[in-house]
């Protein structure tokens, strides 16, 4: 868990305040029995969890793909090659949708903005020498040409629900909270 208490403070209101204006139907399905804490998400939500990550073509039309994601701080972080269709995408419309299934165990649900990390030619994010690092340990430091190859994504979540119907499923990382 790299989260401060700053960011599970922020991650919590997010996640409280997005079920509570969800419609209905959702609140219905996602209750307070059926859902995690800031402080259980950060520790299931642990390594590499693959997404499925929208983006917005020019003509408007919705592409999904799937991408490595790392919850980190209490917000997803991602990347892709810089030459990827995404990329052009995020670079003219940084709105995003993920989604993080487990089968039946688990969905965590957002919407927000992406940021460019690493800009090529560019200044990169403030904490981009330490995420660099966390990456790098993650994948091997001569996986990519980390300067020209990647370019790595912030998500800001606007809106941020999560389904856990059963937290002993989750392999008791959540209980552990």
């Amino acid at each position: 868990m790299r989260e401060t208490p700053d960011d599970l403070h922020r991650l919590q209101a997010l996640l409280d305040a997005s079920l509570s204006r969800s419609t209905a139907h959702l609140r219905s399905i996602i209750s307070s029995e059926r859902t995690l804490t800031a402080e259980q998400l950060t520790r299931v939500l642990t390594g590499m969890c693959t997404l499925a990550l929208s983006t917005v073509t020019a003509k408007g039309e919705p592409r999904i793909s799937g991408v490595d994601g790392h919850f980190l701080h209490g917000k997803w972080h991602f990347g892709t090659a810089r030459g990827a269709a995404k990329a052009r995408h995020l670079a003219a419309r940084p709105a995003v949708s993920a989604a993080h299934m487990r089968g039946e165990d688990l969905g965590v649900f957002t919407h927000g903005t992406a940021e460019v990390l690493n800009p090529h030619r560019g200044e990169p994010a403030a904490d981009w020498p330490d995420l660099l690092a966390y990456f790098r340990d993650f994948y091997g430091d001569d996986a990519f040409d980390w300067d020209n190859d990647v370019v790595f994504y912030r998500l800001h979540p606007q809106w941020m629900v999560v389904f856990a119907p059963d937290l002993a499923k989750l392999g008791g990382k959540a209980d552990e909270a």
